[in-house]
C-alpha cells in the first residue's frame, strides 16, 4: 500500500517551492538575515534576565567563529563536534561550523567518556566545542585514539580567556572569537569563500543515533536534507515570522537540530534554554507561541496538574471543567463556538481551571509539537480538553527528524499527520513504514552493510509498524523489533501498554513491558521521584527511602489500582498481570536509557532478568 502526497494541508505551489529550495543551510540562513536583519532572532538567559540577538548580530558572531575555525585549518566537510547542552553558544557554534563549510558532529553532554571517544574517532572530528571542564576532561581522556583533533574550544572558561584545563589543544571561546576577528582583517572574504565550497550534497551533520541495541551509528545528513525539511515544514504554514519558539530540546538530537534549521527558513524568534528545571519559569518569562517537546514533558505536566487537584473541592472542580472541555471538542474542531448553556459552562471552566494551566505556560501558546517517541492518546486529549493543542510529528534521525507533522488547524488525533510534501511513503506487507525523499540520509558513516540493510532501492526501512488512515495520516503502532509475541502466539505492542499506564497514573515515570514467549505480560515500573516524595509527605513517611517506600503494601495497592485502570482499556492479552516497582528511575548514567531517554529494552531485561523471572513464578 502506498500514498501519494497529501496536498490539503499545504499551500498552493508547495511542491514547486520545495523543489526550488536553497542549496545549503548557510544559504538559507543568509537569506533570512537579508530579509530580517535588524529583527530579533534569538533570546537567551543571562542570570535572571533574558538577552536578545538580532539576525545581523547572529551573522556577525557566526562569521567570527567560522573565521576562527578556518584559521585553525578547517576544510570543507571537516567534522567539528559539539559536546554541550542546549544554550545559545550551541546554536552559534553550529552556525559557525556551517559558515566555515564544515559538518557538525553532535555529542550529548551526558554521554559516557568511552562513547564520546568512539564518536569523535569514528567521525574523524578535527575540532571540538566542549561546554565546560567536565566535557573537556572526557575528550582529553580519549586523546590516544583521537589523532585527527587539532583544537578543543571550551565554552565556559575559568577566566574570560583561559579554560581550567592546561593543554596545548585547549583554547577558550573568546580566544576563538579573537582569532576569527584577526583572520577576517587579513582575509575579509574567507567565510564567503568557504561557504561557496559546499553544495547541496555536501555533508552538513553527522548525528550519532543513541543506540538502544548497540554501538551508535553515525547518520550522514547533507545540506539538501536540511533545507528540504525547512521549506517543507514552512509550507504547512504552522508558524510565521511573528511567532516565538521556546527551544529546550537537546540540540544533539535531530529533532532539536530541525527546529533550529526551520527557524532559518521562517524567521521566527527562538528563546534558547535547555535547563529542564527552568522550563516553567522560562515559559512564564518568555511567553512563547509554540514549543516542541518529547512526550515525557507533556506527561509530566499533566501528572503534576492531576496531583495538585487530586482531592477535595479542587478535584471536583477540575473533573467538572475537563468534562466540559470534552463536550466542547467537536465545536472547536469545527472552528465554532459552543452555544447556549455549554458556552456559559465553557467560559466558567476556562476562568476557574484552564486559564490557570495556560498561564503557567506563558498564556500565549498556540500549539505544542510532540516528537521523538509516541504520545499517548489520553495525554493528547487531556491537553485539548484544557484548550491546549499538542500535535504529533514523526521521523527519524535517518530522515532528518520530521517526515510527518499533523496540522494544528485540522488535527487528526491519534496520528502523526500527513507525509511532508515532496516525500513518498508506503507500507510494506508486514506493516513496516517505508519512506523516500530528500530528507532521507545518504547512509551510515563507515557502515556500508548497515546502510544497505536500511536503504533499499532508495527507500528507508524505518523499523516502525503503522498504517495510513482514510485521510492519509499515519498511525504508528510500535517499533518492529520491540513487538512482543507471547507463548500463546499473541502480538503485543509494548509502547501502547506502557503509554496506557503512564496516561492514567501521575506517579509513574517509566514502564518496561515484558512478555516475549511468556504466558502473560508483566512490567517493571519506575516512579517519578518528585511525585513519590509528595506521596510520602502526605502519608507522614517523608523519612523513608524510595527502597522502603516501594515495599509498602499501600503504595503497591495504589499503583495496582492504576494498572488495573489502564488494563481496562486494553485487549485481554495486552493486560499487565503482574508488575514490580523499581527503587530508582532508569538513567543514562546507569546505562539503562539512551541520551535521548529511550529505554534500552534488551539491556534492562537482562539486567533485571531475575526480577522479571520472579513475576512468572
Amino acid at each position: 500500500m502506498s500514498s501519494s502526497n497529501q496536498s490539503s494541508p499545504y499551500r498552493p505551489g508547495s511542491l514547486e517551492r520545495v523543489n526550488d529550495r536553497p542549496g545549503t543551510v548557510g544559504e538559507m540562513f543568509l537569506a533570512q538575515v537579508a530579509l530580517s536583519g535588524p529583527r530579533e532572532a534569538y533570546r537567551y538567559p543571562d542570570g535572571d534576565r533574558w538577552l536578545s540577538m538580532t539576525w545581523d548580530q547572529t551573522k556577525a558572531y557566526a562569521f567570527k567563529l567560522a573565521a576562527g575555525l578556518i584559521s585553525y585549518g578547517l576544510e570543507p566537510e571537516d567534522r567539528v563536534a559539539i559536546a554541550c547542552g542546549t544554550r545559545i553558544e550551541w546554536v552559534l557554534a553550529d552556525l559557525g561550523v556551517v559558515c566555515a563549510g564544515g559538518a557538525t558532529t553532535t555529542v550529548y553532554p551526558n554521554t559516557q567518556a568511552a562513547e564520546v571517544g568512539f564518536i569523535l574517532a569514528d567521525s574523524g572530528s578535527r575540532m571540538i566545542f566542549t561546554e565546560n571542564d567536565e566535557q573537556t576532561d572526557k575528550v582529553l581522556g580519549q586523546l590516544d585514539q583521537l589523532s585527527d583533533v587539532v583544537k578543543i574550544i571550551q565554552i565556559d572558561a575559568r577566566t574570560e580567556n583561559q579554560p581550567r584545563v592546561d593543554h596545548d589543544l585547549v583554547i577558550g571561546w573568546q580566544q576563538l572569537l579573537r582569532a576569527g576577528e584577526s583572520y577576517l582583517e587579513g582575509h575579509p572574504d574567507a567565510v564567503e569563500t568557504a561557504m561557496s565550497k559546499v553544495g547541496p550534497d555536501s555533508l552538513a551533520t553527522l548525528i550519532y543515533t543513541s543506540g538502544t541495541t548497540g554501538t551508535p551509528k553515525g547518520v550522514r545528513l547533507v545540506h539538501d536534507s536540511w533545507t528540504y525539511e525547512g521549506v517543507a515544514l514552512d509550507e504547512l504554514g504552522l508558524a510565521g515570522p511573528e511567532d516565538l519558539q521556546y527551544l529546550w530540546l537537546p540540540l544533539a538530537h535531530s529533532f532539536g537540530k530541525l527546529l533550529s534549521v526551520v527557524q532559518f527558513r521562517i524567521g521566527f524568534v527562538t528563546a534558547v534554554d535547555g535547563r529542564i528545571d527552568k522550563i516553567v519559569d522560562g515559559l512564564g518569562q518568555v511567553r512563547p507561541t509554540f514549543m516542541a517537546g518529547a512526550p515525557r514533558i507533556f506527561e509530566k505536566v499533566r501528572a503534576t496538574v492531576m496531583l495538585q487537584a487530586s482531592s477535595g473541592i479542587k478535584a471536583k472542580i477540575f473533573d467538572w471543567a475537563f468534562k466540559i472541555g470534552r463536550k466542547t471538542k467537536p465545536y472547536r474542531l469545527a472552528g465554532q463556538q459552543p452555544t447556549g448553556l455549554l458556552r456559559i459552562q465553557a467560559a466558567i471552566a476556562e476562568r476557574l481551571v484552564f486559564s490557570k494551566i495556560k498561564q503557567r505556560m506563558g498564556g500565549r501558546i498556540r500549539f505544542f509539537v510532540s516528537g521523538s517517541a509516541g504520545l499517548n492518546d489520553e495525554v493528547q486529549e487531556w491537553f485539548y480538553d484544557a484548550g491546549l493543542l499538542v500535535v504529533e510529528g514523526y521521523g527519524m534521525t535517518e530522515s532528518s527528524a520530521a517526515t510527518f507533522v499533523d496540522d494544528p488547524r485540522n488535527p487528526h488525533f491519534g496520528t502523526v499527520g500527513p507525509v511532508a510534501v515532496g516525500t513518498e511513503v508506503k507500507i510494506a506487507e508486514d506493516g513496516e513504514i517505508m519512506i523516500k525523499g530528500p530528507g532521507v540520509m545518504r547512509g551510515y558513516h563507515n557502515l556500508p552493510d548497515s546502510t544497505a540493510e536500511t536503504l533499499v532501492d532508495g527507500w528507508l526501512l524505518t523499523g516502525d509498524i503503522g498504517h495510513l488512515d482514510d485521510a492519509g495520516c499515519l498511525v504508528i503502532t510500535d517499533r518492529k523489533k520491540d513487538l512482543i509475541k507471547t507463548s500463546g502466539g499473541k502480538f503485543v505492542a509494548p509502547q501502547k501498554v506502557e503509554g496506557a499506564v503512564k496516561a492514567v497514573c501521575p506517579y509513574v515515570s517509566q514502564v518496561l513491558v515484558h512478555g516475549e514467549h511468556r504466558k502473560y505480560i508483566s512490567a517493571l515500573i519506575a516512579l517519578d521521584p518528585d511525585a513519590l516524595a509528595g506521596w510520602a509527605r502526605e502519608h507522614d513517611l517523608g523519612s523513608q527511602s524510595s527502597e522502603e517506600l516501594i515495599e509498602l503494601p499501600e503504595l503497591q495497592s495504589m499503583i495496582d489500582g492504576y494498572v488495573q485502570q489502564a488494563n481496562a482499556g486494553l485487549e485481554r492479552w495486552e493486560t499487565i498481570k503482574r508488575f514490580k516497582l523499581l527503587p530508582q528511575e532508569l538513567t543514562v548514567e546507569g546505562g539503562d536509557v539512551t541520551p535521548s531517554l529511550k529505554i534500552k529494552r534488551r539491556l534492562v531485561e537482562t539486567k533485571y532478568a531475575e526480577l522479571l523471572d520472579s513475576l512468572y513464578e
